[in-house]
């Protein structure tokens, strides 16, 4: 059985050399070689910029990396071009396009992580993404921004037909992080989600899945871009989008109460929320469109945290749980998804060369996702 498709020798690759400063493209780096019963060796096609990468590169990521340089990006995607000489799976073949997701390279097996398996979202026993020694792809180890990568095979998911490697790439963090913060949400179909930062990366994504899974969906957001990225979407049929400098919570519970002939203030709100900017002001946005015994589930990890009101936790039940990234199950399940229900991310793609040029514009606030295009053409 062959084991590997004919490669070059030598690769080039965005390095970040030291905390805050831009990347650095080198070539004549080494293609690495499948050497563990679980590597895969993939050309990378495309890799996708997350705020993660952001926060990463400012020094303020937990677990930052142990040295440098890194070669930063953990959502992308790509073709199998190489395996170890005695793979441990059968499943992923030479020339499978896949996406990598962000966590879980290598983890132990042996930890009580690993040998749990405690809900129907769980992967097999044996494999964890909250494995404790685990690397994270672009975090813990080298990730997207360079030609060929080594991930686990345990840790990607086959691309439908339907969907291109540039389309897929978002979808390794962003997507399945938003996809398994609503899936953590536990609402039934009909029943009222709002996601707080619905015009950016995961948010956006957010509005589109929530819709297709039957909920009543409030995007609230406070800039005109991302109201205007949102606003603009496919897939969000009855979606309200909410501009929050405008909008005050307490007006939009006053409204869902009255469409439900609500009376009491605890009758009257959304099921839960999503919380994704880091700004103090949008987490007590969110908990204040909440009804008595809603759930408001927490994505961004802002480096002071959120101040979090006895009064909502004790005298209105509010329950208030955090969401990382979905397992390989869910990864998977969400890929499927996402390509049944046409759902899209909003994309900007660039050449390799210009990820600083990406990082720019990133910072300047544009909506979407931004994404380096291994094929890209002007």
């Amino acid at each position: 059985m062959a084991t590997s498709t004919e490669l070059p020798s030598t690769m080039k690759a965005q390095h970040l050399d030291a905390y805050n400063t831009p990347y650095v493209l080198r070539d004549g780096l080494p293609v690495p070689k499948p050497t563990h019963p679980w590597d895969v060796l993939i050309r990378v096609d495309a890799a996708s910029y997350c705020h993660t990468d952001y926060v990463l590169a400012a020094g303020e990521m937990p677990g930052n990396p142990e040295k440098f340089p890194l070669v930063g990006s953990h959502e992308y995607a790509g073709t199998v071009v190489a395996l170890p000489p005695s793979p441990a799976q059968t499943a992923i073949k030479l020339g499978m396009r896949v996406g990598v997701g962000s966590r879980a390279y290598h983890p132990c097996g042996t930890c009580a992580e690993c040998l749990k398996n405690s809900s129907p979202d769980s992967d097999p026993r044996g494999y964890s993404v909250f494995c404790p020694a685990i690397k994270s792809n672009g975090i813990g180890i080298d990730g997207g921004w360079q030609e060929y990568a080594l991930v686990d095979a345990r840790q990607v998911a086959p691309i439908p037909d339907s969907l291109s490697v540039v389309e897929a790439a978002p979808l390794m963090c962003a997507g399945v992080t938003i996809y398994n913060a609503i899936k953590k949400a536990g609402l039934r179909r009909g029943q009222r989600l709002g996601i707080i930062g619905a015009g950016g990366g995961l948010g956006h994504l957010g509005l589109q899945y929530a819709t297709k899974m039957g909920l009543r969906v409030y995007g609230v957001d406070n800039t005109d871009r991302a109201l205007e990225l949102a606003r603009g979407l496919p897939n969000i049929e009855g979606v309200r989008i909410i501009d929050a400098r405008r909008e005050p919570a307490a007006d939009i519970v006053a409204q869902v109460g009255a469409e439900d002939g609500a009376v009491h203030r605890g009758e009257k709100g959304l099921d839960a929320v999503i919380i994704l900017p880091e700004s103090q002001a949008a987490f007590q946005y969110g908990v204040d469109l909440l009804k008595n015994h809603g759930k408001c589930v927490v994505v961004s990890f802002p480096q002071r945290g959120f101040h979090v009101s006895a009064h909502d936790l004790v005298f209105r039940d509010i329950a208030v749980v955090g969401s990382l990234v979905g397992s390989n199950k869910v990864l998977r399940e969400m890929v499927d998804f996402t390509a049944k229900h046409g759902i899209k991310a909003v994309i900007k793609t660039y050449p390799l060369e210009q990820l600083n040029q990406l990082v720019e514009d990133y910072k300047s606030g544009q909506g979407g996702k931004f994404v380096i295009d291994f094929h890209y053409k002007a």
